[in-house]
């Protein structure tokens, strides 16, 4: 259906906050956004947003909202209070970067990843997940050694459009210090950025839409632990 002259659409949940985002209604154009009653055969969970949930592909899962009790459509963004106090990013130059919800390109190593333990030195399958919120994962490569050297991961199939997408590959151990981080490319040419270089965008006061790549320290005792490589 058209609206005329609606540019935005606003869906507010029935939780506790009633959580409440603006859609622009170039999204809803794409075909991609619908809202969803069942999961896997069978209703929606409580925890799934029960009985109504929006879905939003290839943005932050916030705007997925949960509950769904009101659509409305508008000419401007509502700047609820989700998107006028929260969800935003505050840069370098003082400015607020507002209504930024697509997830940029990122990837994590969920394998060894924080709290895990290696037992022996030796074989591992280093596996993870990447994303992008504008399209296919292209490729991930895998540093053992805090980003000096990168190598190709093999990405398992299918590699799906605003998807996560798993990757692995081989490593071998030898029982000394390692720090392991995983840095996506997605179709667009977008590449995972370093902390440093997010920063450099974004600036040190920016807690959302963190996109930067994740490092876990491997200690020789074979605990892994969260670490932050600039």
């Amino acid at each position: 259906a058209e609206w005329k002259g609606g540019k935005f659409v606003l869906a507010e949940g029935a939780d506790g906050s009633s959580m409440t985002r603006t859609i622009p209604m170039s999204l809803i154009k794409s075909g991609e956004v619908f809202v969803a009653y069942g999961q896997n055969g069978e209703m929606l969970r409580p925890e799934q947003g029960y009985p109504l949930r929006l879905i939003v592909p290839g943005i932050q899962g916030v705007s997925w909202v949960k509950y769904l009790r009101r659509i409305e459509v508008g000419d401007k963004p509502y700047a609820a209070k989700d998107e006028a106090i929260h969800y935003m990013d505050l840069l370098p130059s003082g400015q607020h970067r507002q209504y930024s919800g697509i997830q940029e390109c990122k990837s994590v190593v969920t394998t060894p990843s924080g709290g895990q333990v290696l037992l022996d030195k030796g074989f591992y399958n280093i596996t993870g997940l990447a994303w992008s919120g504008k399209g296919k994962i292209k490729k991930v490569d895998v540093s053992v050694d805090g980003g000096r050297n990168w190598r190709s991961t093999r990405l398992q199939g299918p590699v799906m459009s605003k998807a996560l997408t798993r990757f692995h590959i081989a490593w071998v151990w030898d029982g000394k210090p390692a720090i392991i981080q995983s840095r996506a490319t997605d179709e667009t040419g977008f590449v995972q950025p370093t902390y440093q270089q997010l920063r450099a965008v974004r600036g040190t006061r920016s807690i959302y839409h963190n996109n930067a790549i994740q490092s876990w320290l491997v200690q020789e005792n074979g605990e892994v632990k969260n670490v932050q490589v600039s």
